[in-house]
């Protein structure tokens, strides 16, 4: 979903970094409901996708993030009638809320939200950053995560292969030459499962004391942007258990929007889901200062 077109610095930090990062902003993302959260995260998300995809992003997000987004805000109100102001009354006698339509918007951002955060990290956690990770502690689980990344891009870039050989040998595009082409596919996903395992397993993956080669390495600069993870993380936590994230949309819509600790806990938040802008904005005018001079 998400294909790195622009040169991203952030994917270039130590893996360890990049997946704290995800999994800070994603369980944040997906457990705070505060609107100011969702709108950092969203607007966090939208842009790095952009940054890494560029148009493909905005395709994506137009064709089909969009419509979810209204379809899962409207449908909403139709299942959910709590909510003290009622906007309307629907035919059955159940009242429309505004505080339903809003808690239906904000879990369909949510999701959305969501899904753009995964398409980023499947950009940037490659299959090999995964082994790394946790090849030594959990090897079966993951080669089997490297794998499931894979699928979908291997599948997309393979079906191609198949239909232009079928239509290079006169076989024209039809629904019988589409089954016949999802049956190659099939079993050329099940032979190259098979080969898989068995040099996985002829090299030895997963045996006691196997070593690995890598060319991953943890500088000064990993070290200092996982201690900026850690701290953005601490304040947004120490924030959420002294309720700075508190928020209600029913009965009536309450939030906690003020405050000089409430404007901390929310730029520490911004600045933890914009780190990956921040340091490709930096290397970026690094690389133009430095061609200027040339």
């Amino acid at each position: 979903m998400c294909w790195l077109m622009n040169r991203d610095t952030f994917s270039g930090f130590h893996p360890l970094v990049n997946f704290m990062y995800f999994a800070a902003v994603l369980g944040f993302t997906m457990f705070l409901m505060h609107p100011v959260s969702i709108a950092i995260s969203l607007v966090c998300a939208a842009v790095y996708a952009l940054y890494l995809s560029g148009r493909a992003a905005l395709k994506i997000g137009l064709l089909y993030m969009l419509p979810m987004l209204i379809f899962a805000g409207a449908i909403s109100p139709l299942f959910n009638h709590r909510g003290a102001t009622i906007l309307a009354y629907l035919p059955n006698g159940n009242p429309v809320t505004l505080e339903s339509i809003a808690f239906g918007f904000a879990s369909a951002v949510v999701l959305l939200t969501v899904i753009t955060w995964f398409a980023c990290f499947n950009a940037v956690i490659t299959s090999d950053k995964i082994i790394y990770l946790f090849g030594r502690i959990i090897p079966a689980l993951s080669l089997i995560l490297a794998m499931a990344l894979r699928l979908v891009p291997r599948f997309r870039t393979q079906i191609k292969v198949i239909s232009d050989a079928q239509k290079c040998i006169g076989r024209e595009v039809s629904l019988r030459q589409g089954i016949k082409n999802l049956s190659i596919l099939i079993s050329w996903a099940l032979e190259n499962a098979i080969e898989t395992a068995d040099s996985m397993k002829a090299r030895g993956y997963g045996l006691p004391g196997r070593t690995a080669f890598s060319l991953f390495s943890f500088h000064k600069r990993d070290f200092y942007a996982l201690t900026f993870i850690f701290a953005c993380s601490a304040v947004i936590i120490a924030g959420v258990a002294t309720e700075v994230y508190r928020f209600r949309f029913f009965p009536t819509i309450r939030g906690n929007f003020y405050g000089f600790w409430t404007v901390l806990v929310f730029a520490s938040y911004f600045a933890l889901a914009a780190l990956p802008l921040f340091v490709n904005l930096k290397e970026d005018f690094i690389w133009k200062r430095i061609e200027s001079k040339i």
